[in-house]
């Protein structure tokens, strides 16, 4: 590992002095690349400096106890020797987990798709349930969330959303929150009052850029339709909804959120890309991993992540065993323990799979 963090630390030095060349500083284009490249390398330079500081204490430590007759010195020097082989593994562990390639789609924005699946009713309202939950720590985040469409019922639930969330690292934070999301409760349709279980599925899907998947126009076929459920008069009798279908793979999308027939296509079109984008990366991941089967964590939306029991106000995370007895909050938005624990446990099987 020490000759990695030599090269890097060798790569940040050259980047800094980059910084300095008047040929880059005259090149706007250059100069953001390179400072770019500086910013995402000073977290992981400033823990290699801790980490040599920790060896040269040690190795400091080492020698009084090697070289000094003085019982007092050499018992302090003993504790710091003790307290440096805790902390060492530590800091290893954290620079090999940093030194773990970076997905690169973990910057972008989401798009978000929230469906109704096992429970009828009841599996519709929790739809609304996990949009709002989103809803609320995108808010904490300070990210911005965008209605794409809908599919409301009539007492409160919707058969399915489509969202865009965008901000700093939206999908870095969300992308282990795709796959069956189950609840147990007492529906409000439940007149004796047993505890029914229902579920939802999540797709996350990282936002993509024309950049990122160029789609063909004659693949395209676009219709026109009127918009259903709330929004006044000239909502629902002006042809504003756009529902796109991609030919070749048979993916359509749909959105009547936005009056304006031209800021639908617009709304669609991103999610389309981003569902064909998301498809392409499955394709190769499929590819890259034929020989394994292990599915946890991968974002299979087939399999069942968490449950949600309203009774006992729990919330279970059954990939990584996390029971929180505050389903209340969590729905509320206060989720960073969940994913922070996720990110952590994923993270590392990443480094295990690459020691392998």
């Amino acid at each position: 590992m020490i000759e990695k963090l030599n090269a890097i630390e060798e790569k940040y030095e050259e980047i800094t002095a980059k910084l300095s060349d008047p040929a880059i500083l005259s090149s706007q284009k250059d100069y953001l690349r390179f400072s770019k490249e500086s910013a995402d390398l000073e977290p992981l330079i400033g823990k290699i400096q801790s980490y040599r500081k920790m060896l040269d204490a040690l190795e400091a430590a080492e020698s009084i106890i090697k070289d000094t007759s003085d019982e007092e010195l050499s018992e302090m020097a003993r504790e710091e020797i003790d307290e440096l082989k805790v902390k060492i593994p530590a800091i290893e562990t954290e620079l090999k987990l940093m030194l773990v390639p970076k997905d690169p789609r973990d910057g972008k924005n989401v798009v978000i798709e929230i469906r109704a699946g096992t429970g009828g009713e009841e599996a519709a309202l929790f739809v609304t349930d996990l949009f709002r939950m989103y809803s609320k720590y995108a808010e904490l985040k300070n990210w911005k969330v965008e209605i794409i469409d809908s599919n409301p019922t009539g007492i409160g639930g919707n058969r399915e959303m489509t969202a865009t969330i965008s901000g700093r690292g939206a999908y870095s934070k969300l992308k282990y929150e795709s796959g069956v999301h189950r609840v147990q409760r007492v529906p409000i349709t439940e007149a004796s009052g047993r505890i029914h279980t229902s579920a939802s599925t999540v797709a996350v899907l990282p936002e993509a850029e024309e950049i990122d998947l160029k789609i063909d126009e004659k693949d395209l076929r676009v219709d026109t339709f009127c918009s259903s459920g709330p929004g006044g008069q000239g909502v629902n009798t002006t042809y504003s909804a756009i529902r796109i279908v991609h030919i070749p793979t048979g993916v359509t999308v749909q959105c009547q959120d936005e009056r304006s027939q031209l800021k639908n296509k617009i709304r669609a079109m991103k999610v389309l890309r981003s569902r064909l984008y998301d498809m392409e990366i499955e394709k190769q991941d499929r590819m890259r991993a034929d020989s394994r089967k292990s599915q946890v964590g991968s974002g299979d939306r087939s399999e069942r992540i968490r449950t949600y029991n309203f009774p006992q106000n729990r919330v279970t995370d059954h990939r990584i065993g996390l029971t929180l007895h505050r389903l209340t909050q969590v729905l509320e938005g206060d989720m960073e323990e969940i994913i922070e624990t996720l990110s952590t446990h994923f993270e590392a099987k990443k480094l295990q799979d690459i020691a392998v």
